[in-house]
């Protein structure tokens, strides 16, 4: 199995561990994990949350008063392109 795909299910493991309901996709480039987050949660269980996610390429928080808020993160399944390597916290 591939050091990605072994990352992806470490991290929906993760989520999973902290109580929430990942999905996980497969897509060309990249495996996404989702998953809905409720509205309170204790700092231990945010704290979990953010080492999970942080282990992934890219993540992030969606929150809207239509869909509540949803916790994603992305895992390269292939080699980055050469003008997305300058890490996260550079804008183009």
């Amino acid at each position: 199995m591939p050091a990605s795909e072994l990352s992806a299910e470490d991290i929906a493991a993760r989520l999973s561990a902290a109580g929430l309901t990942p999905r996980v996709e497969q897509h060309a480039q990249l495996t996404s994990i989702e998953a809905e987050v409720p509205d309170s949660l204790s700092a231990e269980t945010w704290g979990a949350l953010l080492e999970a996610v942080a282990e992934a390429d890219r993540f992030g928080l969606l929150a809207n008063s239509l869909n509540g808020r949803t916790l994603w993160a992305a895992v390269r399944t292939t080699a980055p392109a050469t003008d997305d390597v300058r890490g996260p916290g550079h804008q183009r």
